[in-house]
This record gives C-alpha cells, structure tokens and sequence, in this order.
C-alpha cells in the first residue's frame, strides 16, 4: 500500500454501539474512513538501516522477522530507565507525558526522538492487569488522540477498570515529533491531482504531484524520515512497556496497527502479553501484492453497498433488480461526468468536486456500513442537484482536512512509513499501465485509479528499509487475529495468512462488513475478546461470529 490511500480504523458513530459509547481515532464518522487504503506496509526484516539489529537468511517473502536479543544494549539503558513526567492533558481523566527514544536504533548516541504519551488510569474495581496499550492503524493515525476520543472511554467498562488504557503517537506522527510535507493549499491541489490519467500529459501531472509531495517531505523532514519505520516504532513500544513498569505488552491493534503489533510479537516474543490484533495484515506480501488485494477487497465492499443501495428508495445508482456491476457501470459513468466536468460544492475556497476527491468520498464510505446512508445522499444530490458538497465532505473527512483549510499530518506519514517499510509498488508509469488490466480485474469501479495511487512511493526520497517477511514469534503466549470476511481495508485473507504465521496465532472471524470488528455490534466478536482481554482465555480455533 504506497498510495494515497491508506488503511485506518474507522470510527463508527456511538449510536451503533448499544453497549458502549463508540467514535474512535480514524474519522468522525460521519464517517471518516479511517483508514485504509494502500497504505500499511511491512517493514522488512533486514532492515539495516532503521536503525534495528534484526537480520534474516533469506531477503524472498519466505523470510522470517529475527527477534531481537533478550538482554537491553548497554547503548539502550538510558532509555529504558528513563522516568516519565506525567501532566494534566487538559482532557478529563487522562494523563499525558513525554517519552525518548533513539532517532536511529544503530546510533543511539546520535539524537533521540521524543514520543507523546497518554495514559488514563485503571479505574477498578478488580484487580489492575496492567497497561493496554492501544493503536488505531494507519499509519498515520494519533493513538493519543484514539485513546482520548474512544478507546479510553469506549472500551467496555470491564477492560477499562482492570488496565491502566494508554497509547503512544509512533514517530512521526500527530504530537510525537510529526513528519510534514505540504500547506494545505499544496495539499488541496495534491487530493485533487486526477489519478485516471487519460493521455500522457495527465500521467505527467500525477507524476509531477507525487514528485512534489515526495520532495516536500525530503525538504521538512529531512532526518526523520529515515527513521519512521515499523520495526522502529515497535521498538519504541518496548521502551514504553519497559518505562510503565509491565513485564510484558498486552496491546489491542487495528488495520495498521495490527502490523505494529505483529512487528512487535517478532522482535520481542518473549514479551508478548494479551494481544489482539484486528483487521490484520499480511506483513509477507509485497506492495504491489498488498495494493491489489485492497482494490479487490473495495471492490467487494462495493458490491455489499450496491447491493443494499438498489433495495432503497433513495439509491440513485439503480433500482430494485439493478445487479451490483450495473450499479458500478452507473457509478464508473459518473466519475467519468466529474473528469469531464467537475461540479459546485459551496467550498469557501472555491474547490469543485472532479473525479479524484469524489473517488475519495466513496472509499470513505467503504470503511463503515453506517455510513451507507450518508453515500447515498451525498451521492443523489451530486448526481441530480449537481451538488458536490456531501462527497467532498467525505473526501475531507477521510484526509482529515479541517474547514479552515489545514491537514492533520496522516497522509504524511502515511506515505513516510509505507514508503521506508517496503519497495515502491510500481517505478514507473509504463509498469503501472502493464499492470492496470489486473487492478481493473480486481475492482472495475476502482481498479485504475488504485493502480495508479500505487506509484506514489517511486519517487521517495529515501530508499526503503523493508522488505515482505513472515513473523512467527515463536515463543509467544496466544495472540488473537481478527479478520472481517467483508473487510475493504484489510482483506480476511490477510487476517488468516497472519494467523497461519504466527507460531501461537488463533483466528476469529466476523462474518459481514466493514473495516475491523471490535466494538462494531457484534456482540460474539466483543464478548469473544473481552474475554481474551481480562482472562487470557482466547477462543477456539476456528471460531466464527456473525
């Protein structure tokens, strides 16, 4: 996933939660596609310059992430000793801090990073567990601000009164030391930028946007940018397990972050508490792989949207009895009107809504079933009333524009770590158009704009770290994968491949939709891990909820 698109858990609205009160870090739901897309990656096991000792005998996707050794470097010491100095958030119940970590985990001496930290107490009754540290996926996205937001007063009750919640922002992200690239009028330009370029001088400008967002990372975050890798935020984490005083990590992870996890689980298996890994991936599969496994799995989310959109009254795709690849014809036709012809939307800044942020706004909406209805408005009143603002409201929400026109870093280091954990997925636009029939094979709604989202990492300005691997971690106690079988973000055959890996892997499987499960209305799904989560006890193999 090397593209602008990238894979975050979506936060659902509270009302679809009967339990407990629901919203999370990936998008205000209305709908805030949290998170997916391309994006994720692996971070090779090799990794010689991140800074991390690992090594593997082979560099094939049959390659296994080496754990680490289980004594701290000398080199290390101050940082796992370090104490932290925690302070009012200026939200209620939570405390905040900051953490040092080595920028390079080769040349500790070199420089640190500082890593923000957040915490909100165990609040009983029941014996404490210890610290559940919690990532909602990206990468890019603020588990701060997740743990804030949701998970620090969403979680069941249960699991929040025995483990203190807390969260860390990986580097280069929101508050921890963030990786910046563009002003928000340069992003403007850059979410706009057609990427189902027609002739040759369309795939210039695309290729030229990429090359300025890619040199404008290099200008503003020219050191860190070297050092965002996964394999160095989950060594960042033990350092955080280490400060918190736990003996080992107990750790919820979504979309991206089940990745972080997993890279974890691999380097320090021996550490591995109660894990949970939702909306997994597979971290041996290479970005090309990665990104046409996600055009597929949108591709199958569309086809649960337009099959539930012809049976309502308001669809304006088709009607009852319009099959779902018709529904995409209609679709395909439209995004092809806005090529053409982009429409109003009532933008302050006078943005009109084209092909590129409408594609956007769907692929919003594939994160989360909720946010059906919402499509569907937004969608009549572009297509009949020429009114672009619900599907650019879409697009702002999933690229975390704000109405004053700024960014939140996420696509930064969105682009900044998956383009260091892997090789670019295509280099050139002549592999890309090779391979667009595929990608088009894959989804005939989304196929050639994803394939050509795919080569944003060709002109990066650092060279990659990674390569795909496999993770094992064996010696570990349980950890629990969790796959979506309708999954758009993180398709369910990634979620069984990582649980295949992992020597002490155990899947759960929700059968529907949406991007993850935990905390999404299943109450098999949630009862299921909050059982994991305060008794160790995972389910049986095999286990599936509806």
């Amino acid at each position: 996933m090397y593209s602008r698109y990238f894979r975050r858990t979506p936060r659902p609205s509270r009302s679809r939660r009967p339990n407990r009160p629901r919203g999370a870090i990936r998008a205000t739901r209305t709908v805030r596609a949290g998170g997916v897309l391309l994006a994720a990656t692996t971070l090779l096991v090799t990794a010689c310059s991140t800074g991390s000792s690992t090594r593997t005998t082979t560099t094939s996707a049959d390659a296994v992430l080496a754990a680490l050794p289980r004594a701290t470097p000398s080199t290390l010491s101050s940082y796992y000793d370090q104490k932290l100095t925690w302070r009012s958030c200026g939200v209620s119940g939570f405390e905040c801090a900051t953490m040092k970590a080595p920028l390079d985990y080769a040349k500790p001496a070199s420089g640190d990073v500082k890593l923000a930290v957040a915490r909100k107490k165990a609040t009983g009754p029941g014996k404490r567990i210890g610290s559940l540290l919690v990532n909602p996926g990206g990468p890019g996205g603020s588990a701060v601000g997740y743990l804030q937001s949701y998970a620090g007063i969403g979680y069941p009750a249960e699991v929040r009164a025995r483990y203190d919640m807390v969260a860390v922002d990986p580097r280069g992200v929101a508050r921890s030391e963030p990786v910046e690239c563009l002003t928000g009028r340069q992003m403007d330009t850059y979410t706009e930028t057609d990427v189902t370029p027609d002739d040759k001088k369309e795939t210039g400008e695309l290729v030229d946007a990429y090359k300025k967002f890619a040199e404008g990372c290099g200008r503003h975050s020219p050191n860190l940018l070297r050092h965002v890798s996964t394999v160095e935020a989950a060594r960042d984490m033990d350092i955080l397990r280490a400060v918190l005083g736990d003996p080992k990590l107990n750790y919820v992870g979504a979309s991206y972050g089940t990745l972080l996890g997993a890279t974890y689980a691999g380097l320090f298996p021996d550490r591995v508490g109660r894990m949970v890994l939702d909306g997994a991936m597979d971290p041996s599969l290479s970005a090309r792989k990665l990104n046409q496994d996600q055009t597929a799995g949108f591709e199958t989310a569309f086809q649960s949207f337009a099959k539930d959109c012809v049976r309502r009254s308001d669809c304006p795709l088709g009607g009852p009895g319009t099959s779902p690849d018709q529904v995409g014809k209609n679709l395909s036709a439209f995004f092809k009107q806005l090529d053409a012809k982009p429409i109003p939307t009532g933008d302050a800044d006078g943005r009109k809504l084209g092909e590129a942020l409408a594609t956007t706004g769907v692929i919003a909406a594939m994160y989360d079933q909720a946010a059906w209805p919402q499509l569907r408005q937004a969608l009549t009143a572009a297509m009949k009333d020429k009114d672009g603002a619900g599907l650019l409201a879409l697009s702002d929400s999933y690229y975390e524009r704000d109405a004053d026109g700024k960014y939140a870093n996420l696509m930064f280091a969105n682009a900044a770590v998956n383009c260091l954990d892997l090789p670019a997925a295509f280099s050139t636009p002549d592999q890309v158009e090779k391979d667009l029939p595929a990608f088009e094979k894959a989804s005939p709604v989304f196929g050639d704009g994803l394939a050509w989202a795919s080569l944003n990492c060709a002109y990066w300005p650092v060279r990659p770290t990674g390569e795909p691997h496999r993770i094992e971690a064996k010696g570990a106690g349980p950890i629990l994968v969790v796959g979506t079988t309708r999954d758009p973000a993180t398709p369910y055959a990634w979620a069984k491949a990582l649980a295949s890996q992992l020597s002490s892997g155990v899947l759960l499987t929700y059968v529907g939709d949406g991007h993850t499960a935990y905390g999404r209305g299943s109450v098999c799904i949630d009862s299921t891990i909050d059982r994991y989560l305060l008794q160790g006890t995972p389910p049986a193999k095999g286990k599936r909820c509806a």
